[in-house]
């Protein structure tokens, strides 16, 4: 982040993740149904499962960069990105996982790419140590030789 605290890609300007994601859950369709696994009389009973879909068109109205990694990274090009919860026996949980959910593939979506590495190279001090080791092996197996044959 720079020094006055705004977040940035690539030069440009960007929303906040918390704004982003805000956004994103304005224009999404939740739905509920039941919970699979176990459970007993409430699983059989009660839509406790939230499933949060997020449809491609969503990114509308987004900073265009914010959009298009948001496309990327989210797979909305393929269709809608469906965020199924049922951790919890109550609805409103599960719909408040499914948006934390979603809060962080949209971080992770947003987060600068890390610096290309940089290719370093051995010290001089560790290339002599290196040489070092070589010279060392080659004296232990010249000395296992079988002493040379005085016949001639």
């Amino acid at each position: 982040m720079p020094a006055w605290g705004l977040p940035h890609y690539g030069g440009h300007s960007v929303m906040d993740v918390d704004e982003v994601t805000r956004q994103l859950l304005q224009r999404a369709d939740w739905s509920a149904s039941r919970s699979s696994g176990p459970g007993g009389q409430h699983r059989d009973k009660a839509s406790t499962r939230a499933e949060l879909c997020i449809p491609p068109d969503a990114v509308d109205g987004l900073d265009s960069a914010v959009a298009e990694r948001l496309v990327r990274a989210l797979g909305l090009e393929a269709g809608s990105l469906r965020i199924s919860v049922q951790d919890e026996r109550s609805l409103a949980r599960n719909q408040e996982i499914a948006a934390e959910r979603l809060r962080e593939r949209v971080a992770a979506a947003l987060a600068p790419a890390p610096p290309p590495r940089r290719p370093t190279r051995p010290g001089r001090s560790a290339r002599r140590a290196r040489m070092d080791d070589k010279a060392r092996r080659g004296t232990v197996k010249r000395l296992r030789r079988p002493p040379p044959s005085d016949e001639q």
